[in-house]
């Protein structure tokens, strides 16, 4: 015999102010997160009283600092760049996912970015993930799928692949499948 659902709990103002205070001191979270989060929580989102208690809520974390797209957008851009070696596109695709707004990620990225030599990335990024130059074909090709969702570009895929003496039938294939 299944178990009853409990009933869904609403929250009050006070309530769910509460618990996206809660929700923001276990982790950093963007606006439309932290909007996801909380229009669970309110009796009828779609209802022009939800959607007020909801921003109302927004309104009140961002006023006491505790909500800033900005430095989220900031942290998180060096913190993907320096502890998971992805290249500029991966963080700017993530980013995207999470809901912000296309200005700020670009600063974001752009101040992050500025000055890091996407090819010493890339070979960063092998390392960490350790993988070593190819040997055939297959794993050239593996290799290139790889930096690929890593976040780099063609252009920095092939450098590497060059520099490691890949074929330029392989690379010439690649470079189809790319475009």
């Amino acid at each position: 015999m299944p178990f009853p659902r409990p009933k869904k709990r609403f929250y009050s103002e006070e309530e769910l102010y509460e618990y996206a205070v809660g929700a923001l001191a276990r982790r950093m979270r963007t606006v439309a997160e932290l909007k996801r989060l909380l229009r669970a929580r309110v009796e009828d989102a779609e209802s022009e009283y939800g959607k007020t208690l909801v921003e109302l809520i927004i309104r009140r974390l961002k006023d006491r600092g505790y909500l800033n797209d900005s430095q989220y957008a900031a942290y998180f851009s060096s913190l993907r760049r320096d502890n998971q070696k992805f290249g500029r596109m991966r963080v700017v695709t993530d980013l995207k996912a999470k809901g912000m707004h296309s200005d700020v990620i670009d600063k974001a990225v752009d101040a992050a970015y500025e000055g890091v030599s996407e090819e010493k990335q890339a070979r960063d990024y092998l390392r960490r993930k350790r993988l070593v130059k190819p040997k055939d074909q297959k794993e050239a090709a593996r290799i290139f799928r790889q930096l690929a969702r890593g976040g780099f570009g063609p252009k920095t895929i092939f450098a590497i692949l060059k520099k490691w003496d890949v074929d330029e039938e392989t690379l010439t294939e690649l470079e189809s499948e790319s475009a």
